[in-house]
């Protein structure tokens, strides 16, 4: 493994002031991993200002407390010095109030001083003169101890950069980045070197000191006489630093191994994990520069033109280049030309690991990947399609094909990640989006035959639509975040596909059809017309994670795998104390709460709480008294709202297909005065066979024992006509005009069997 880092020489405009940026490094590390060592290295040789805060000498060559180092480092950093925090800083309430240090002018790093124990146990007792006087066989029981508590590092404790050294070459390229930095250079930021995160500590000697048959007598002896004799606080604030390396013979021979063994560590896993207030971040694959040989010049002046466009029209949204080799090319030349344009660093960074693992084995959260795909969007291929692919699982091929067939050059498709992809449960990845760059190499398809003119305008086109892709996701996130703390979720439909040169699939969500449905938004690329700012309203049409076809059924229900962001109401319902910022009513059947975005003046859900209920083709006669308790609260509700306004009129149902698990019912105003109603399928999810009334369902339950939802998705295309006076339009923006002013009444089947809910004073405002 390499740390070693380029540093980037921060730009420095005309009569700029020559002054560093300081930077607090948090120092982390066992006893005797070398702490002290590293930063009097550093001090001695690097001409940026530093200052060394050591709490085993803070009280005037004494041991101190952590106070006196939090005060000590703020004036250092008052006087423009750069401060290294040495304490052993093993868990995040250690780290905490150091971290707190940073803000816009001052960066906080670590460096994770992470080595094997039996060097650091063997440094420790060897040593002599040791500042905090841990040394001798004491320290063999104060190193295990510490050591079974360790908790790495994360970025979003608020590091902007970490840096974990598990070997003492890793130290040695460490300290020359660290000692070659000067007063006006930077470091990039992100993780590296420590390939899981969330492992758990190294086990302490004292661990495979048992397992050893022939154990090192007197380190034992000591360990074992002096082990309860240090308090868990004592050792928990102890801090110290560490002589040179130490010949470790002493140790038994298998110890090493045991070591190295350990017990399996946990794989980190981020899916049930993922939050809306991390900043979305996309990763990104060098597009064309490999397989298909397009000039990495050229290339990497396109990447930074593109992200110079991009970067800041997402709100937080940030932007990783990714490539698995240290020593790429690519990454040095746009790393190189982005700090030239002065772009925020915050926002768009290099990252050397694997883009499939980029949480798992780097610490850094991306809830968006881009794939290097082939023209067919299939696996294979090798490099970067083929390990997306293979990471992604079944369930990111069988998404992939439910949204586009095929993929032209300059062309991306955004697909949304089943829940049930490992990509999604270990890494948080949320939306792959799939792009297709142009071709230089003659052994591959639509070679260009370095006609560059082209290439170059294919390629800007490539990056243009995935970034576009990509803030539609980062849109979505940013609008639940504000709107909900994660009481909906997107619905794909929702986001925006770039995908003019995409053959699609049949489906209501292709480009003719899109444009035929009257959504009027004046969206950039006009390619696909998406509602994106309705994210989490329940919307049908959208198979979110679907892995059958919905015809394709076990004993009546629905086979279906929900993706992400379609479980949102299914965890409100089961823990509605979560979001009491949402939710309207609780009850030991049901949560009511309003759609996040109503299609109607009034438009409420009222969740059912049982589990195994995901929709209407689950429910049996069983729960039919369910049913009618829905029922019965939506009626309360509608009632409630007539007598605020006599002039409503409302509808009960279920949706036949719904877009969100969980089984929830309809309560919804028939004026459909509402900015969210934007496209035919929303209009038609509620105006056609594919809108369940309430009183039918629950007559077919108790007749046939289960409801058969009417789920064909031609309901959802069909033309757009006034559902009362079912007079056709053209369009959305003509279809409100409309019923703005349609005063006919309402069809007979809809004026049957209490289907509407008036006030009685109004009755004759829905018929005869």
């Amino acid at each position: 493994m390499n740390v070693e880092m380029d540093i980037d020489e921060a730009p420095q405009g005309k009569g700029e002031e020559t002054k560093a940026k300081p930077i607090v490094v948090i120092l982390v590390g066992a006893p005797g991993s070398g702490k002290s060592t590293f930063g009097e290295q550093v001090l001695r040789s690097s001409t940026r200002p530093w200052v060394r805060i050591c709490q085993d000498t803070i009280g005037g060559g004494k041991s101190g407390t952590k106070a006196q180092c939090l005060k000590s480092s703020a004036s250092a950093l008052k006087d423009g010095k750069s401060v290294f925090i040495d304490r052993c800083n093993l868990d995040r309430e250690q780290r905490a109030e150091f971290v707190k240090l940073g803000g816009p002018n001052v960066d906080v790093h670590s460096v994770v001083l992470d080595l094997p124990a039996k060097l650091c146990i063997s440094r420790s007792v060897k040593r002599t003169g040791h500042e905090g006087n841990l040394q001798g066989g004491k320290a063999a029981a104060v190193v295990n101890r510490m050591l079974q508590k360790k908790e790495l590092p994360k970025l979003s404790e608020g590091f902007t950069r970490i840096t974990v050294c598990q070997s003492e070459s890793d130290v040695e390229a460490s300290l020359n980045t660290y000692s070659a930095l000067g007063p006006l250079d930077t470091l990039p930021n992100g993780y590296f070197g420590q390939k899981n995160p969330d492992a758990k500590i190294q086990l302490g000697i004292m661990k495979f000191l048992k397992k050893a048959e022939v154990p090192a007598a007197n380190a034992v002896s000591e360990a074992k006489s002096i082990q309860s004799s240090f308090s868990p606080q004592r050792i928990k604030e102890m801090d110290s630093g560490s002589n040179e390396p130490v010949n470790v013979s002493s140790f038994p021979e298998n110890a090493g191994k045991d070591l190295m063994k350990g017990e399996d560590l946990p794989v980190r896993s981020a899916g049930s994990h993922v939050s809306l207030n991390d900043p979305p971040t996309l990763a990104f694959p060098s597009i064309s520069t490999s397989d298909f040989q397009f000039d990495h010049e050229k290339a990497s002046d396109i990447i930074v033109e593109k992200v110079d466009e991009f970067v800041n029209k997402p709100g937080n949204a940030r932007l990783v280049l990714v490539d698995l080799s240290p020593r790429s090319k690519i990454l040095s030349l746009v790393k190189a030309k982005a700090a030239k344009k002065h772009i925020d660093p915050n926002k768009f960074f290099t990252f050397v690991g694997d883009i499939t693992r980029l949480y798992s084995e780097g610490g850094l959260r991306c809830n968006v990947i881009a794939n290097a795909a082939n023209w067919r969007l299939k696996p294979g291929g090798g490099g970067v399609n083929a390990a997306i692919f293979n990471a992604g699982g079944s369930a990111l091929e069988v998404a992939t094909k439910e949204r586009a067939k095929s993929l032209q050059p300059g062309r991306a498709v955004v697909v949304p990640l089943p829940s049930n992809s490992p990509l999604f449960s270990r890494e948080g990845i949320t939306h792959v989006i799939h792009v297709l760059g142009p071709n230089m190499n003659p052994q591959r398809p639509n070679c260009l035959d370095n006609d560059y003119i082209t290439g170059c305008k294919v390629l800007r086109d490539t990056y243009t639509s995935l970034f576009e892709g990509f803030a539609s996701v980062a849109r979505s996130q940013e609008k639940l975040a504000k709107g909900s703390n994660e009481n909906h979720g997107p619905n794909p439909s929702e986001l925006q596909d770039h995908t003019e040169g995409v053959n699609m699939k049949h489906s209501p969500n292709n480009d003719q059809k899109s444009k035929r449905e009257g959504d009027h938004d004046n969206d950039r690329s006009k390619k696909c017309k998406g509602s994106q700012d309705e994210v989490a309203a329940d919307i049908p049409g959208s198979r979110t994670g679907k892995l059958e076809k919905n015809n394709d059924k076990i004993d009546g229900s629905m086979t279906k795998v929900w993706g992400s962001w379609a479980q949102t109401l299914y965890h409100t319902a089961m823990h509605p104390e979560r979001h009491m910022d949402v939710v309207l009513e609780i009850s030991d059947n049901v949560v009511v709460l309003n759609d996040l975005y109503p299609k109607a003046k009034r438009h409420l859900l009222v969740l059912a709480r049982n589990e195994g209920l995901d929709c209407l083709a689950d429910v049996r006669k069983e729960h039919l008294h369910l049913l009618r308790v829905m029922h019965d609260v939506g009626l309360r509700l509608a009632e409630k709202f007539l007598q605020e306004d006599a002039s409503l009129i409302f509808r009960l149902g279920y949706h036949s297909a719904p877009s969100m698990r969980q089984l929830h019912l309809h309560v919804i105003s028939q004026d459909f005065d509402s900015k969210h109603l934007k496209n035919k399928k929303h209009w038609n999810s509620f105006n056609t066979a594919f809108f369940f009334d309430s009183v039918d369902a629950i007559e077919e339950v108790s007749s046939n024992g289960k409801a058969t939802p009417r789920d064909d998705e031609s309901q959802l295309t069909m033309e757009l006509r006034c559902h009362r006076c079912r007079s056709a339009h053209p369009n959305i923006p003509r279809l409100k005009s409309h019923i703005s002013n349609c005063r006919a009444a309402f069809p007979p089947a809809l004026l049957q069997s209490g289907r509407l809910v008036v006030a009685p004073c109004d009755a004759s405002d829905a018929g005869p």
